[in-house]
């Protein structure tokens, strides 16, 4: 089984600098609390195979996350894959980015999510919580992007 979530968010900042700004997996702590630990494999710019290694914790468990970056098209779609073995992956994710009229930035975040043996049966339930959680989500990222990008 599997299933998607989706939040929507409008950050008031350029689409340029929001984009680098995700891009940038590093900064995913700074609005996902689950995230304890990330590095960049290769410490180089993003860029399609670059891999994003993490520790996260969920219900409680660390586990360790790799994803993929499959698609970058600056400054308006980023895609990744999880490449790491777990009960709950997110077989595939990603940011659409568009320019706002006022100089800000939509951006649209989603997860495909996928549950592997025993996952199967809790892939329901890391949905329904993903889904519960998905509108404070886009509030955590348009916070930290605004926090973190100075106001041109």
């Amino acid at each position: 089984m599997s299933g998607r979530f989706e939040a929507t968010v409008e950050v008031d900042r350029p689409i340029a600098e929001v984009f680098a700004y995700l891009a940038d997996g590093r900064n995913d702590p700074q609005f996902s609390p689950r995230v304890l630990r990330i590095e960049r494999i290769p410490d180089a710019p993003t860029s399609v195979g670059t891999i994003f290694r993490s520790t996260v914790k969920d219900a409680g468990m660390k586990t360790a996350r790799e994803f993929r970056i499959t698609s970058l098209e600056a400054p308006t779609r980023l895609r990744w894959a999880e490449v790491s073995k777990n009960t709950v992956t997110a077989r595939e994710g990603g940011y659409d980015l568009e320019p706002l009229p006022d100089g800000g930035t939509r951006v649209r975040l989603h997860n495909v999510l996928e549950g592997h043996g025993l996952g199967k049966l809790l892939v329901g339930l890391a949905l329904a919580a993903a889904r519960k959680d998905a509108d404070a989500f886009g509030r955590r990222i348009k916070a930290a992007a605004e926090a973190a990008i100075t106001p041109s």
